[in-house]
């Protein structure tokens, strides 16, 4: 499978992301071995980068997967590893955070950097996330704590996640940001809308979409009418793409101009796989087109 690189001078990651919220106690609550095992799994598949977030299980997902690459340091030469930073959850972990709220101040940034390279049990990050913009943080703020933690190695390039266009440019004046890492899919399409993919263009970074099967709706045994309005459609498509529902849901993502990079949340390796399949297929503009009035109900204006 081919990588995107993110931005010029940015890092090259497969077009295909492993997402591993829930990997641990938010989900399916993986056994350290089942766990190694499938990272072996999606690495065979050519998807060689992982998202983390420090929050993840209650704060102890990062720590399943450092646990399950222990002992296996040529592991961490094929892989790309990303975190992020700046919720604060109520938790027995983090006994002394008493209101769930965000914190993009440097000491809480650099505190979360040290937790997540001790968890991981690596040296360095090759991506760090701000993961939800804070009304309170200041840009300057958070470049220190980047320009720090680059200068020392520990993390080699910088992004945001859920970031609105306006707060994408504040701090990449500051710190040149990679990428905006959003939730898009067929039922969630505010980001093809609203500027946010377009600024992803005009920077030539490619963004990184997550929730990209709507939580779960496109598999719920009690179809909303959208969902069942994408089914027909796709039932129309499967020949002739020879591609699964799965599979054209995510290559109508993979077909957007902006480079869309999928994290796929899933711990089912055919599930996995059915997205690498989906980088080769070429959809047809009036097929996009298709999926998105059925998304939407009604024809594009």
């Amino acid at each position: 499978m081919h990588k995107i690189q993110l931005a010029q001078n940015g890092p090259e990651f497969s077009r295909i992301i492993a997402g591993v919220m829930t990997w641990g106690v938010w989900g399916k609550n993986l056994s350290t071995k089942k766990a190694a095992s499938y990272i072996d799994e999606c690495l065979d598949l050519g998807v060689s980068t992982f998202d983390h977030a420090d929050i993840y299980g209650h704060y102890t997902t990062e720590a399943l997967f450092g646990r399950a690459t222990k002992g296996k340091s040529s592991l961490r030469q094929q892989m790309k590893l990303i975190s992020k930073c700046g919720i604060k959850l109520i938790t027995p972990h983090r006994p002394n955070y008493k209101v769930h709220g965000y914190d993009t101040s440097k000491a809480h940034i650099l505190f979360s950097v040290e937790n997540s390279l001790k968890s991981l049990r690596t040296d360095y990050l090759d991506l760090l996330l701000i993961h939800r913009p804070s009304p309170l943080m200041h840009p300057y703020e958070i470049a220190e704590a980047f320009n720090q933690l680059k200068q020392s190695g520990k993390i080699l390039n910088f992004g945001v996640s859920n970031f609105s266009p306006s707060q994408f440019t504040l701090l990449n004046q500051y710190v040149p940001l990679v990428t905006n890492q959003i939730e898009v899919s067929l039922l969630h399409d505010e980001f093809l809308l609203d500027g946010t993919l377009d600024q992803c263009m005009q920077h030539e970074i490619a963004p990184m979409a997550y929730s990209t099967m709507a939580k779960g709706l496109f598999f719920s045994q009690e179809a909303t009418e959208p969902v069942q309005r994408i089914k027909k459609v796709c039932d129309k498509l499967k020949k002739k793409y020879r591609a699964s529902y799965e599979e054209l849901l995510t290559a109508w993502l993979l077909a957007h101009p902006a480079r869309i990079l999928p994290i796929i949340g899933t711990t089912r390796i055919d599930r996995m796989a059915a997205a690498v399949r989906a980088v080769e297929i070429s959809m047809e503009r009036e097929d996009w087109f298709a999926l998105w009035e059925a998304a939407r109900g009604q024809e594009v204006a």
